[in-house]
């Protein structure tokens, strides 16, 4: 690894941020009608019209507009449009009866799906808590805790440990098989992991410390293969390994819409879950100030696993996903890995030395700089061949919004000035 090389990434990607990611999103996103934020936009960067307001949308654009703020970026506008999205979620998509965040509404905030689902509940901690760190308004921490506070009460799975995932309107648990109510997820319990991290940071307190350990405990000790460390996607309430079916309510599933179970259901694993776990671990050593001993054999393994089997050296990029004994099932290209596969690499690079991770994120950055971004338009491509040609051609909707890709400028951003350092 040479320093130059460094600089020149590093000034891709705050180019790329700068020029193109954020100003896509400030241009077209906020909703001076409604409130909250338009996310469905075609392949030119032109709204859809799709009449949808995903809590999960408006909540990842809530964080993504914060931590560029927090970062430094946008000269306050990105503040202006966090606190335009709080407005949104608060006034509109907050349950006054029974506590917690609706699914969806359509664009003028009227409830489509009244259901609690966790996944979601997970990115309204992340958000509203970077929200505060970013702006210090006090009701970001404060919708963040009485959701913590009803994950917990609700969520909590008492006797085998973990979180329940899939809730009605009064957190009543959803049905079994695909309404979700019997499964537990590594998907997630990996983002609540993220979010306790930010609410712990947020708040200083005990209680969020103890339930983020917890959680790692959870996904360390139950949720990775005894002799790969790779992720397994789902389980029943007892910690048995489950095949990975189809939700109702559904994330991930864009690319398998017919049948109820996952091609490989039994034996499949992301390069990208298995990355950005390790990192959103280690990040959460850090912010615990503590465990960082007890758990970089876990990061390495994961980081490793994920550059020997996700990375496609001959085309570049990240593979979707493949068997946890190593391989490849899918060879197509989707944003997010890619993404989590840059922020992970760099990472490695930090703690464990350049060596081993430095060619992997700079395959995986050329890649994303030459083929995935739709530079005309400033957003990333969601799918593509494994050569790189598109397959989806959306900028953007309710499943592929801003977190992934400004959460990747950000973060890589900060640990290339470091290595630099």
């Amino acid at each position: 690894m040479k320093s130059d090389q460094v600089t020149a990434c590093l000034n891709e990607c705050k180019t790329h941020l700068t020029t193109e990611l954020l100003p896509f999103w400030l241009n077209r996103c906020k909703d001076d009608v409604n409130g909250g934020f338009i996310t469905h936009f075609d392949q030119d960067g032109n709204d859809t019209g799709y009449d949808e307001k995903s809590m999960l949308a408006q909540m990842r654009t809530i964080y993504s507009m914060s931590a560029a703020h927090r970062a430094g970026y946008g000269g306050g506008a990105c503040a202006r449009y966090a606190e335009h999205g709080v407005r949104f979620v608060i006034d509109k998509v907050w349950d006054l009866e029974n506590g917690g965040f609706f699914w969806t509404t359509n664009r003028r905030g009227k409830v489509v799906i009244d259901k609690k689902i966790m996944y979601g509940l997970s990115f309204a901690l992340y958000a509203l808590s970077e929200y505060t760190m970013a702006t210090d308004d006090p009701r970001g921490q404060d919708y963040a805790q009485k959701t913590f506070d009803l994950i917990k009460k609700y969520g909590t799975d008492s006797m085998y440990g973990g979180f329940f995932e899939m809730f009605e309107r009064n957190w009543d648990l959803c049905g079994p098989g695909p309404r979700g109510g019997d499964r537990k997820t590594l998907d997630v319990h990996m983002h609540l992991m993220e979010a306790f991290t930010n609410l712990y940071q947020c708040t200083g307190r005990s209680i969020h410390r103890r339930t983020l350990t917890e959680d790692i405990e959870i996904l360390t000790g139950k949720m990775l293969h005894l002799k790969y460390g790779t992720g397994i996607p789902q389980f029943t309430f007892d910690w048995q390994i489950a095949p990975q079916i189809k939700f109702d309510i559904v994330w991930g599933w864009d690319r398998f819409a017919e049948g109820g179970q996952k091609p490989n259901a039994d034996d499949n694993t992301s390069a990208g879950h298995n990355v950005e776990l390790a990192w959103l671990l280690a990040h959460a050593t850090d912010v615990l100030d503590s465990h960082w001993e007890k758990y970089s054999p876990v990061v390495k393994r994961a980081l490793d696993h994920g550059r020997d089997n996700g990375i496609d050296w001959e085309h570049g990029g990240v593979y979707v996903e493949g068997p946890h004994s190593g391989g490849v099932y899918d060879y197509e290209k989707e944003f997010w890995q890619q993404a989590e596969v840059m922020i992970g690499m760099l990472e490695g690079c930090l703690r464990f030395g350049p060596e081993e991770y430095w060619p992997a994120y700079l395959n995986v950055h050329r890649f994303v700089f030459d083929k995935m971004i739709n530079h005309r338009v400033g957003e990333w491509w969601p799918l593509m061949t494994r050569e790189g040609k598109p397959i989806w051609t959306h900028m953007s909707h309710s499943w592929k919004v801003n977190y992934h890709t400004i959460r990747c400028m950000v973060e890589c951003i900060k640990r290339m000035e470091r290595m630099l350092e």
